[in-house]
């Protein structure tokens, strides 16, 4: 997004970093593997490291510190500064800094409400803290519907509000039509899966809380006949794996397959081998990129209601189904009534259209006018004052 808002809108973007583990010792938070990063991700834009790990600096984003920040920014000297979190200590020295130092703010991040379970008094707490922080800050970009009502709801007004949609990069990925019938006959015919079964991808971290083996219940439990033509795909690891594997041999056994971790680059393939995409977090999930990645592959999807962009981008009958979080009953229903639409050329297509409005460029040009309008502001009232 910032190589977008440089490129596309002119906007000259420099990150500011706490540290460079996520591309000097790049790490999977939950299953503790060490990745391998098949793009560059510091290319097209100002990057600037607050440390390294090479000298000791932080390796995960616990540790990283804003040393140095105040500085740095001085600098930059940038017309204004976006935050893009408010959860981790980095990111609250960050805008006391900002703030302190008298530039405008602007903040985009992962802001929703559902699945939050109430805990009275410090539920109270939060709110207060974070009306105090909206309230200091000139533009709040919402990533979509769930984040828009957490504004709302908050108190935030409109003329502060915009949008700036989440969206994933497609540059890596083969995405249309002819990328399909040449990639998933192949992958099919590699995995050894008849075209008479229907695969059903997850793709994500084998954990607990994301739902691997809720979707194995679910499969066990579709009528006579129906659940020896399904094949899942695990894509991705941790440590649930060895668990789901016994899981799906008792029987009613299921056909799996675990793929592993995958670099952006080997997507494409096993999501053509595909005919849906299963997120049935039973955790809140902020977003679900995967269901971007998916929507844009022409993949319907069944995600759970803990799955945030599930307001924005699932459309029942048409881009998927949305099922209760935690049912298996109610998983195996919605799988029930998507299969019928899966392989069909229209199905394929409103996947891809509904994805028209949440991509990088979009994302970067609310980042842009949330910008301008911001400078635009701050002149107009340094005008005024004069």
């Amino acid at each position: 997004m910032y190589r977008v808002l440089q490129a596309e809108f002119g906007i000259s973007a420099t990150v500011i970093y706490g540290s460079d583990f996520s591309v000097a010792r790049p790490q999977d938070d939950e299953s503790g593997a060490t990745l391998a990063w098949d793009a560059d991700l510091i290319s097209g834009y100002a990057a600037i490291f607050l440390s390294r790990v090479a000298d000791g600096g932080a390796r995960t984003n616990v540790g990283v510190t804003t040393r140095g920040l105040r500085a740095t920014l001085r600098a930059a000297a940038p017309n204004a500064v976006m935050l893009v979190g408010h959860s981790l200590s980095f990111h609250r020295r960050a805008f006391l800094t900002a703030y302190r130092a008298g530039y405008p703010i602007l903040y985009r991040g992962e802001t929703t409400d559902h699945g939050h379970r109430s805990n009275g008094l410090k539920d109270w707490a939060r709110d207060k803290a974070l009306r105090w922080f909206y309230q200091r800050c000139d533009r709040l970009l919402y990533v979509g519907q769930r984040s828009h009502e957490h504004f709302q709801r908050l108190g935030c007004p409109e003329n502060k509000l915009m949008f700036s949609p989440y969206g994933v990069d497609t540059t890596p990925f083969q995405c249309d039509e002819r990328s399909r019938e040449r990639l998933r006959g192949p992958t099919r015919a590699a995995l050894k899966i008849g075209s008479d079964k229907s695969v059903i991808l997850f793709s994500g971290n084998l954990s607990k809380h994301q739902g691997p083996d809720l979707l194995l219940r679910a499969v066990k439990q579709l009528p006579a006949g129906g659940h020896d033509r399904i094949v899942v795909l695990f894509l991705g690891s941790g440590d649930f794996q060895s668990e789901l594997q016994v899981l799906a041999q008792q029987p009613p056994a299921v056909i799996t397959h675990f793929l592993g971790f995958q670099n952006r680059n080997e997507l494409s393939k096993y999501y053509h081998a595909a005919d849906l995409l299963a997120l049935p977090s039973v955790q809140q999930e902020d977003w679900g990129a995967v269901v971007n990645v998916a929507l844009h592959h022409g993949l319907p999807c069944v995600v759970s209601t803990m799955v945030g962009c599930a307001a924005d981008l699932i459309e029942s009958g048409v881009t998927g189904e949305v099922f209760e979080t935690g049912s298996e009953r109610d998983l195996a229903t919605a799988i029930e009534k998507l299969l019928p639409l899966v392989e069909q050329p229209a199905t394929r297509a409103a996947c891809r259209a509904k994805m028209s409005g949440h991509t990088t460029e979009k994302g970067a040009q609310g980042v842009a006018e949330a910008f301008s309008s911001t400078i635009i502001g701050a002149k107009q009232s340094a005008a005024h004052c004069s």
